[in-house]
């Protein structure tokens, strides 16, 4: 459909697919996705001037005084409801008079992508959505028997939530992404759909409308799906693990794989991971961006025994405590994003931080075959030179502010614009009296 919609006006096309009327939607900082409902009629007005939006009434730094902001929408990304077939989606290029908005996330990273290919290089993505199914009211998980200390592939749990997994199944199935699998993960409640890897935009767009599909087919079966890094303190956490390689321009030749190469890995994939290591903490404001997604990294084993994110900048072969894992000969996995991370800003930072690393050749050291979830104590990591990740979102910040790399590539009002944003978030949460603030100071 896609490639229909790059040939074709999307008036065409609303009139062949029963389209009646179209959502054009954009990301904004926060990762939360704002939109407009166009009718079909008034589409190919939409494609040229785009759909009108206030940019202050979102994440988007911005202030009541700035001019108008319109989101354009890319008729190729286009995407029709398979639960809701008479509307289509649009992701959007957000302009503001006549010019990109420079810290648009989608924006971002195709600024990101235009700088790889000049280099003749070719990002591909897939990414693995965790999320929970909970009560409507956010309460609790919505199966009350699932209950099982380690419900990791639990075959009854699973088919007990067979009508909404099937249903976000067959939608992707019919949409052509290549679904493979979906499974009950490591926490009661939570589920995990993979479906094939491609371009990075392509990837990205599908990651928002996966998790807008999720929602809203989660919401038809009068349940609650959310992506939050971790909503139950003594369940494992929602990440958002990466699988990335880098192809030539053309998009046919893997640049990673080398069956020379230790673990099949080629020199540039490995300089490209060093990269990601050597920027990693500052990388972690943008990969977990909340005050929550720091209980997720940094979290207590779980009920299941682990917490299945990692706690350290460290990477290895095929083993799952660590942040990088290398799972085949052709690719990476990187397992610190979780599922609150905004989809267009963490592809771009990622490749910003491998195309640096592979410019300046960066070496990622050694890999590190061991349970990295074992090594606790602070100076057994300093003999191991390894770092701990951040304790919190505000030790993130601080690190990600002071980082050149991120500026140099994404530019300062885009670095700007979104520690901004985070600083308001750590700051609101610090004006919130807890509980537990009040039942262990209280007798002071």
């Amino acid at each position: 459909m896609a490639r229909a919609a790059a040939q074709q006006k999307l008036s065409q096309i609303a009139k062949s697919k029963g389209i009646k009327y179209f959502l054009i939607s954009f990301c904004d900082l926060a990762g939360v996705a704002r939109s407009k409902l166009v009718p079909a009629q008034a589409i190919d007005g939409m494609v040229k001037n785009g759909a009108g939006f206030a940019g202050f009434a979102t994440n988007l730094d911005m202030t009541p005084a700035h001019p108008d902001m319109f989101a354009v929408p890319d008729p190729a990304s286009l995407i029709q409801l398979p639960w809701k077939p008479e509307v289509g989606w649009l992701a959007g290029n957000l302009m503001m008079s006549n010019k990109e908005v420079d810290h648009g996330p989608r924006n971002v990273l195709r600024r990101m992508m235009a700088l790889a290919a000049k280099k003749g290089y070719y990002l591909k993505t897939g990414v693995e959505c965790e999320y929970h199914l909970i009560n409507a009211d956010g309460s609790d998980i919505s199966d009350a028997r699932d209950t099982m200390a380690k419900p990791c592939y639990d075959q009854q749990a699973l088919m007990r939530r067979y009508d909404v997994i099937s249903e976000i199944c067959d939608a992707m199935l019919e949409l052509g992404w290549g679904p493979y699998q979906n499974d009950h993960e490591d926490a009661n409640g939570q589920f995990e759909m993979n479906w094939d890897f491609d371009d990075v935009l392509v990837t990205a767009d599908r990651h928002v409308f996966f998790k807008f599909m999720v929602k809203s087919i989660a919401e038809k079966h009068g349940l609650r799906a959310t992506f939050m890094p971790k909503p139950f303190a003594h369940l494992t956490g929602n990440g958002c693990h990466t699988h990335a390689s880098i192809w030539d321009k053309a998009g046919k030749k893997n640049l990673f794989h080398d069956p020379k190469g230790e673990l099949g890995i080629s020199q540039l994939g490995y300089h490209f991971l060093g990269g990601v290591l050597a920027n990693a903490e500052a990388l972690t404001a943008i990969f977990n961006p909340t005050v929550n997604s720091y209980k997720r990294i940094n979290g207590s084993t779980t009920t299941s025994g682990a917490t299945w994110a990692p706690n350290t900048i460290s990477y290895t072969g095929n083993n799952r405590t660590h942040m990088v894992r290398i799972p085949d000969d052709d690719r990476f996995e990187f397992r610190l994003m979780d599922g609150a991370t905004n989809p267009y800003l963490a592809q771009a930072a990622l490749l910003a931080a491998g195309l640096d690393g592979i410019a300046n050749k960066t070496d990622p050291g050694k890999r590190m075959d061991i349970n990295m979830y074992e090594v606790r104590r602070n100076a057994d990591l300093k003999k191991l030179n390894v770092k701990r990740l951040p304790l919190n979102l505000m030790d993130a910040v601080r690190v990600t502010e002071k980082n050149a790399m991120l500026r140099s590539y994404l530019g300062d009002e885009t670095m700007n614009a979104f520690l901004r944003m985070q600083a308001r978030e750590w700051n609101d949460y610090a004006r919130h009296l807890t509980q537990w603030e009040r039942d262990h100071t209280l007798d002071c």
